[in-house]
């Protein structure tokens, strides 16, 4: 008499189980580690924000961020203010809420906004949610704002700190899945602080952003009128990606400096 573990019913049946009980166990695992990632999620907005504006532990040639004990208190102490710009699909600004005035209508840190998202509503027509960080460090005030895009692979993001003349103060770019030594090299040292002291605006004063450039004749990054960077070698797709998100998002940002300088 055959063995019923033979049978086709029973290889089915047992499938179905082991299928049940794994996807119970990753069901419970997920829900288990959702504060985790959530804290750990907060921390890592925060440390991109405060890279940006110079609050880090670079040592010679390394991007260090601050460690995630010390980053709450950092943020507390030097982030002063969280705006949230609403644009409609104009780039109009057609609402400015403080952190206090949007957190208590959505319950949420401005921080912590899904940049992705807001650029798909604003690809349906709708309003978007531009979050701006205004930090002070030694006497300077920064404003800090998120960027993202699309690189060769998949998503790149990071976060541009200027001065009120929307002069870069310092970047921190990241990607989800750029080739290693070429597109991933976005996150280096090197090629962050190139964007140091570059100018958004041109000299008439109209917005030009920067441009990641194989054809840069400035080597040595010495021009910061020139609204250039050099490129990295073998990553021209992913650096018209920093490009493009660069222009995209920061561009946005422009009628909120106007209006500053003329208050």
């Amino acid at each position: 008499m055959s063995n019923r573990t033979d049978s086709n019913v029973y290889t089915i049946i047992f499938a179905i189980a082991m299928v049940i009980v794994v996807g119970s166990l990753l069901a419970f695992a997920a829900s288990s580690l959702e504060p985790n990632i959530s804290e750990n999620k907060r921390l890592e907005k925060q440390q991109n924000i405060l890279y940006a504006m110079g609050v880090n532990d670079n040592d010679e040639g390394s991007a260090i961020f601050i460690s995630t004990d010390k980053a709450p208190e950092a943020f507390k102490t030097n982030i002063k203010e969280q705006l949230v710009l609403t644009v409609d699909a104009s780039g109009t600004i057609i609402k400015s809420q403080t952190r206090d005035e949007y957190f208590n209508e959505t319950k949420e840190e401005p921080y912590l906004i899904d940049i992705k998202k807001q650029k798909t509503n604003a690809k349906k027509g709708e309003p978007r949610k531009l979050p701006l960080f205004i930090g002070e460090k030694d006497g300077k005030t920064f404003y800090i704002a998120p960027i993202y895009g699309k690189g060769l692979w998949d998503a790149i993001w990071g976060y541009v700190s200027v001065d009120a003349n929307m002069v870069v103060q310092g970047a921190y770019f990241d990607h989800k899945g750029e080739t290693p030594g070429l597109g991933a090299n976005i996150k280096q040292r090197y090629f962050m602080d190139d964007f140091y002291g570059e100018h958004l605006l041109d000299e008439a004063g109209y917005f030009k952003g920067i441009t990641v450039s194989k054809s840069n004749a400035d080597p040595k990054n010495e021009d910061k009128t020139d609204n250039e960077v050099d490129a990295i070698a073998g990553a021209t797709i992913t650096g018209d990606g920093v490009t493009a998100m660069i222009k995209s998002d920061l561009k946005l940002y422009v009628p909120y400096f106007k209006n500053l300088k003329n208050n």
